[in-house]
């Protein structure tokens, strides 16, 4: 996926979890945060950001922030983009290579899963997570406690049980990632949802991705550790 008119900021600081100020062509700059999650560890005043242009001249904002460097590394936090090359990686024939129909937003018991693939042989469930917190070029998912991340587990696990395909899809938004593991220390009920579901027939995949300013891409899978993980 490919983003249009990119620039770069310095970011300042982030007054709710919406918006942010940077300073652009040295002037101060509100824009929008494409996720609202806590970032802490990434949006640091004086870092980089990178922001793309909005096309509708009526909003309140008139860019979107979408990435930000850490140290040396570059990291995609737009909350949108994990389903969206997802969606693209995924009618390329890479993750199922007979895939007649996508049907995204898929309804399945009490919860609203990402994707339903459709193939002669059945439908394939999967939940897709983008993944933007990393230490020491190790991924942990999730960066906060996420009750709705527990309850996507749980129907993908029944769906396992009742002989359906389900897959927990990590989309990890950095490049050179070594693994990713469940982030016991912030969320432990998660980590325990998504061991139990993976002993019950999900299958828990994550992929890395290339990263630039102004594009991501699905790039290579990295391990899943479950068991024996360091966690922050």
């Amino acid at each position: 996926m490919h983003y249009q008119n990119v620039r770069a900021a310095k970011f300042l600081d982030r007054p709710n979890r919406f918006i942010a100020h940077v300073e652009l062509d040295g002037a101060v700059e509100t824009v929008h945060v494409k996720n609202t999650g806590r970032c802490r560890e990434l949006l640091i005043p004086g870092c980089t950001v990178y922001l793309e242009k909005g096309t509708n001249p009526n909003r309140k904002t008139a860019y979107d922030l979408i990435a930000v460097e850490k140290g040396e590394t570059l990291i995609n936090m737009d909350a949108q983009a994990p389903n969206r090359v997802f969606a693209e990686w995924a009618a390329s024939g890479r993750f199922l290579p007979d895939v007649t129909a996508i049907r995204p937003e898929y309804v399945y018991g009490a919860s609203r899963l990402d994707f339903c693939l459709e193939t002669p042989g059945g439908l394939h469930l999967v939940e897709v997570k983008g993944v933007t917190l990393e230490t020491d070029g190790k991924a942990l998912f999730p960066d906060a406690p996420t009750e709705r991340g527990v309850r996507h587990i749980r129907e993908l696990q029944r769906a396992a049980e009742s002989g359906l395909d389900a897959a927990l899809f990590f989309v990890v938004q950095i490049e050179d990632i070594q693994s990713i593991a469940p982030n016991d220390a912030t969320h432990p009920a998660f980590g325990k949802a998504l061991r139990e579901a993976a002993a019950h027939g999900v299958r828990v995949l994550a992929y890395d991705c290339d990263v630039t300013p102004d594009s991501l891409c699905i790039r290579r899978e990295v391990p899943v550790i479950l068991q024996g993980a360091n966690f922050i």
